[in-house]
């Protein structure tokens, strides 16, 4: 694989000038149990060099609003100021480094801010997840404020005046809330599973796209260390032990769960779109259009008609005729026509 500078034409420039590394990856220590200390401090360097001292001397000093701030200063919030136009949305580089998982939540906040007929341009980092608020992917810089994941995103956007489920009931509400649950309980943890417990998918495609960016040995050393946090966390939900069988079989049960709940509506909760919507197109399409080193995955998701026509008429609506370059990782018509098929 041919290594590119990615990593280091991130770390100057306008990023960096803008977005103080995140409080994640000044706490990463607690999660270097792998790494010696030694080595963890040089490789937080080479991602940036600023010690962690003063990086969280410029989180304090950032003029910039970041995730437990922005959840915590909500009332701050005018819900009358106007989205910008010049709104952004930043990911991992989507041709080389972005993985099944991070696609899909990437998608997924996407369909929902086009759903909400909110502009945002999408703009591809190496370092993505150092330097979203959460550590993970995406996040979207809005003025002087910038959050990440599709929740806080969801309320974010609510504060500023848009909805998609002010017309649902409570119950409505709590429904809608526990499908998006059973979605990050089961198809987010499904392919996690796949890209880091798989140990064919691991090898094959998870470390050489996660550590594409940067040169060796820190490609290597990184996706180790990610694979062992991954790991630690499956383990921990009981996920560790299961066979990729297993896992095949509670995507097959999720889906049919949304099948049954989808019916023959255009979506979930009637005429008009929730983040539901948002977050099942996200996952549903990635696993549909993401070429990996078996069908199945998606073949679980393709015994489900409904489910693909709900996938064919999001994407419709929502994307085709759009900037390419303003999108996610989205194939071509024909390969989208030939891997949903």
């Amino acid at each position: 694989m041919k290594p590119n500078n990615s990593a280091q034409e991130c770390g100057v420039g306008g990023v960096y000038s803008l977005f103080p590394l995140s409080l994640h990856c000044v706490a990463r220590d607690e999660l270097a149990e792998p790494l010696c200390a030694t080595t963890w401090q040089a490789l937080r360097s080479f991602i940036n060099p600023a010690p962690p001292l003063e990086r969280r001397e410029s989180l304090a000093r950032s003029p910039l609003l970041w995730g437990p701030q922005l959840l915590s200063s909500g009332e701050r919030l005018n819900a009358a100021e106007p989205w910008p136009q010049n709104a952004a949305l930043y990911q991992p580089l989507k041709d080389e480094q972005v993985l099944l998982s991070d696609n899909a939540a990437c998608l997924a906040v996407q369909a929902f801010l086009q759903m909400c007929n909110l502009p945002v341009q999408v703009v591809c980092r190496a370092n993505a997840e150092y330097m979203s608020p959460s550590g993970k992917v995406p996040f979207i810089h809005v003025g002087n404020q910038v959050v990440s994941e599709l929740g806080p995103i969801v309320q974010f956007v609510k504060a500023k005046g848009h909805s998609l489920s002010d017309g649902l009931d409570e119950v409505q509400k709590a429904e809608m809330k526990a499908y998006m649950e059973l979605v990050n309980n089961m198809l987010l943890t499904a392919e996690l599973y796949l890209q880091w417990c798989d140990d064919a998918t691991v090898q094959e495609i998870t470390h050489p796209r996660y550590g594409s960016p940067y040169p060796w040995p820190l490609n290597r050393i990184l996706a180790y260390q990610k694979q062992w946090e991954v790991r630690r966390k499956m383990k921990a939900i009981g996920w560790g032990s299961k066979s990729l069988d297993q896992v095949l079989e509670d995507v097959d049960q999720c889906c049919q769960a949304l099948s049954q709940r989808l019916g023959t509506q255009q979506y979930f909760f009637n005429k008009k779109p929730t983040e539901l919507d948002a977050l099942v197109f996200g996952h549903l399409f990635t696993i549909l259009t993401t070429q990996l080193i078996s069908d199945e995955l998606s073949e679980k998701v393709k015994g489900y008609s409904n489910l693909i026509a709900f996938c064919r008429r999001i994407e419709q609506h929502y994307f085709e005729g759009r900037d390419k370059d303003s999108l996610a990782t989205v194939p071509s018509p024909t390969l989208r026509r030939s891997l949903m098929t």
